[in-house]
C-alpha cells in the first residue's frame, strides 16, 4: 500500500490532478487508448459516494488509483520505447484459472520452477516493460519501489501475509495488468465500491484484455521462445475474451468447494478492512460473502459455456487431488500441455513440494460463520458444479 499521495477532497473533481501527477512521475503523458477513461470516471465518483474511509485508508484508495494509471502509463511509455514489441505471437501459453482460494497460487509457484516457462513478476506488472536480465532487477528504481510497497502492506496487515504471500520478484496475477484499463473486479475489493461494482458488471472488458495482451507481448519481448505462464482466477468469468487474444492456450482450471474457497477469498479481503474503512466489519464481511458467492457461480457457469467450445483446451485439477498428489497432478498437467519434466526440474519440484513455502509464514484461519452464510447456502448457489467435482467427498477422503 502507498499512502504517499495526499488525496484531494473529492475524488470525482480530481481526474485531470490525477493525470496530471502520473504525467510527472512517469515523464510521459500519453495514456493510450481512451477506453480506461469511463471506469476511471466511475471509480473516482464511487469513492466520493460508498465507502466510509479512515483518513489511512483514504491515502491508501488514491495511492491505489495513481500507482495504477501510473503502470498502464509506464506500459504505454515502454511500447513507444520498444517498436516492434508486439511483432511476435504468443504461441500456447499455459494459463492457470479457478475459483480464487482453490490452489491457483500454489499451482502457478510450483509450475513457474520450471524455467523453461516465462511469467509476469510483481514488479513488472506495476512497471511494464521488456523484462531485464533477473541479475539486475535490483538496480531498478521501479523493483525496489514494489519491495517497499509490499512490506508496507504486510507491516499494517500481518495476516495476509500467511494468507497470500508475495515478493516482487515472484510471479503474480494477470488482473494487474487487466485493472490497468480501469474495468476490472479487483478495483472494487479492497474498499466498499458498489456504484462501480454495478457498472464493472455491466461493462465489457475486451479493452482491458487487449491492452493486458499487448503488455504480456511487451514484458515478453527478451524471450520471444519462452513459453508463457499465466494465472488469473478472474478469467474464468472471461474465458471467452481470454481465448480471444490467445487462440491456442492451454488452460488449468482448478476446483474446491466454494464452501471452503469463498469464505477463505473473503477473510483474505478483510485483512485490511481496518484500514481502509470505519464501517463494523461484521457488516462488510456480510455483504463481501454475498456478493463473492454470487460472483463467483455466475464465473464458473460462464466458463462452462465457454469451455464447450474450446474442447481439448481445458483440463480440471481439484484442489484436494493437488495436496494429496502433487507430483501427480503435475505429471498429468505437463502431458496436457505436451511438454516433458526433465530430471533436474523434476527434483526442484519435489523440494519445493517438501518445503511448503506457501505455509512459511503461518496458517491462514477462517470461520465461514463469520460472514453471515452456511456451507450448503453456498454450495446451492453453485448449482450442481460441487457434486460434478465431488468436491466434499474429495476434500474429506483428503483429510
Amino acid at each position: 500500500m502507498d499512502d504517499s499521495y495526499a488525496p484531494p477532497s473529492r475524488f470525482e473533481m480530481a481526474l485531470d490532478e490525477l493525470h496530471a501527477l502520473v504525467a510527472r512521475e512517469v515523464g510521459a503523458d500519453d495514456f493510450g487508448p481512451d477506453d480506461y477513461l469511463p471506469g476511471l470516471r466511475t471509480l473516482l465518483q464511487s469513492m466520493d459516494y460508498d465507502p466510509q474511509f479512515t483518513g489511512q485508508g483514504r491515502r491508501y484508495a488514491w495511492g491505489h488509483v495513481v500507482n495504477t494509471l501510473k503502470a498502464r502509463a509506464f506500459a504505454i511509455a515502454a511500447m513507444k520505447a520498444n517498436p516492434g514489441f508486439d511483432a511476435e505471437r504468443i504461441v500456447a501459453p499455459v494459463v492457470i484459472i479457478g475459483i480464487p482460494r482453490s490452489g491457483t497460487t500454489a499451482l502457478h509457484r510450483l509450475m513457474a520452477v520450471d524455467d523453461r516457462f516465462q511469467g509476469l513478476q510483481s514488479w513488472l506488472l506495476d512497471s511494464p516493460m521488456p523484462r531485464p536480465p533477473r541479475a539486475t532487477w535490483s538496480d531498478f528504481p521501479e523493483f525496489r519501489k514494489t519491495v517497499e510497497v509490499l512490506e508496507n502492506r504486510y507491516r499494517e496487515a500481518p495476516g495476509k501475509r500467511a494468507a497470500h504471500s508475495m515478493a516482487a520478484e515472484d510471479v503474480h496475477e494477470c488482473c494487474m495488468l487487466l485493472s490497468q484499463s480501469f474495468t476490472s473486479n479487483i478495483l472494487s475489493c479492497s474498499w466498499p465500491a458498489a456504484t462501480y461494482d454495478a457498472w464493472w458488471q455491466s461493462a465489457s472488458e475486451a479493452p482491458a484484455y487487449d491492452h493486458y495482451h499487448r503488455c504480456v507481448q511487451l514484458i515478453g519481448r527478451n524471450d520471444p521462445d519462452k513459453r508463457w505462464l499465466l494465472k488469473n482466477p478472474g478469467h474464468i468469468e472471461n474465458l471467452d475474451l481470454l481465448f480471444a487474444v490467445f487462440p491456442d492456450a492451454k488452460v488449468i482450471q482448478t476446483h474446491r468447494d466454494p464452501a471452503k474457497a469463498v469464505p477463505s477469498l473473503c477473510s483474505l479481503l478483510m485483512q485490511l478492512h481496518p484500514i481502509f474503512e470505519e464501517r463494523p466489519a461484521d457488516q462488510r464481511a456480510r455483504i463481501m460473502m454475498a456478493r463473492e458467492t454470487v460472483k463467483w457461480a455466475h464465473a464458473v457457469r460462464s466458463a462452462d459455456a465457454v469451455r464447450e467450445q474450446h474442447p481439448g483446451q481445458v483440463i480440471d485439477v481439484v484442489h484436494s487431488d493437488f495436496h494429496r498428489d502433487p507430483a501427480g497432478v503435475i505429471a498429468r498437467i505437463y502431458d496436457f500441455v505436451d511438454m516433458d519434466i526433465p530430471g533436474d526440474i523434476e527434483a526442484a519440484m519435489a523440494q519445493r513440494i517438501e518445503e511448503k513455502p506457501e505455509l512459511s509464514h503461518g496458517k491462514h484461519r477462517y470461520d465461514i460463520a463469520d460472514f453471515g452464510m452456511t456451507a450448503e447456502q453456498v454450495r446451492e448457489a453453485f448449482g450442481d458444479y460441487v457434486e460434478r467435482f465431488d468436491l466434499i467427498e474429495r476434500k474429506e477422503a483428503a483429510a
